[in-house]
C-alpha cells in the first residue's frame, strides 16, 4: 500500500526555526516529520519561520507558503509578541488571520501556545510571577482563537516550562532558545497532537 503523503508545514519565530540547535535534524520540523515517516506519512517538509518574528508576520508567512496548499500545518509563535509587549489582542488577531488563510485553503493546523517566558534564566525571580501572568493571558487568548478557527491546540507550554526549569541543558548558550535537548523535549511533548492531527487527517481523506 502507498505511503500516504503529508505536506507538513512549519510557521512561526526562532522556536519554529529552530535557533539554537546544533544541527537541522535536532529541529522541531524535522523531528517531528521523522515521527511523522515512522508512523508511515510520505512527508514533505516547507519550513517558513522567521527567527524574530512575531504573530503580525504569520499572515506574510502563509502567504509565502499558499502553493501548494500544506496539509497540515505547525505554527508557534508568541515568544517575540511577549518580550515586545505586543497586546494580547493585537497578537491574536494577527494569528485569527493567518488561521483563517490557513483553513481557507483546507490546511489542518496545529497551533502551539506562546512559551512560558517565566522559565528563561535571566528573567529575575522577583519579576517571574508578572511575566508568567502575562503568558498565561496570550495562552488564554490564542487558544480561543485557534479553537473558533478549527485549529488544534497544543497546549504544552505548562509541561515545557517545568522541564526548562529543572535542567538548564535544555537551552542553548544563549540561555533563551532551546538547546538540541530542549527540542527533542518539546518535540516530545507535540509528537502525539500531531500524529492525532495527521491520522485524523488521513482517515478522513480515506473515508
Amino acid at each position: 500500500m502507498a505511503r500516504p503523503r503529508l505536506r507538513f508545514l512549519v510557521l512561526g519565530d526562532s522556536l519554529a526555526f529552530g535557533t539554537g540547535a546544533a544541527r537541522a535534524e535536532d529541529t522541531l520540523g524535522m523531528r517531528l516529520t521523522a515521527d511523522l515517516a515512522d508512523d508511515g506519512f510520505d512527508v514533505e517538509l516547507s519550513v517558513h519561520a522567521v527567527p524574530g518574528a512575531v504573530s503580525a508576520d504569520l499572515p506574510r508567512q502563509v502567504r509565502a507558503a499558499s502553493a501548494p496548499a500544506a496539509d497540515l500545518a505547525l505554527v508557534v509563535v508568541g515568544a517575540n509578541d511577549l518580550a515586545r509587549f505586543v497586546p494580547a489582542e493585537q497578537a491574536t488577531a494577527a494569528l485569527a488571520e493567518a488561521l483563517r488563510g490557513l483553513r481557507a485553503g483546507g490546511t489542518d493546523v496545529v497551533v502551539v501556545t506562546a512559551p512560558d517566558m517565566s522559565m528563561v534564566p535571566f528573567v529575575p525571580p522577583a519579576l517571574r510571577p508578572v511575566v508568567s501572568a502575562a503568558c498565561g493571558l496570550l495562552q488564554q487568548r490564542q487558544a480561543a482563537v485557534a479553537a473558533a478557527a478549527g485549529a488544534t491546540v497544543a497546549a504544552v507550554a505548562a509541561d515545557v516550562a517545568r522541564a526548562f526549569r529543572a535542567d538548564p541543558a535544555l537551552f542553548s548558550a544563549d540561555r533563551f532558545h532551546p538547546s538540541s535537548a530542549g527540542y527533542a523535549h518539546i518535540a516530545a511533548a507535540l509528537r502525539p497532537i500531531v500524529l492525532q492531527a495527521a491520522r485524523a487527517r488521513r482517515d478522513d481523506a480515506a473515508a
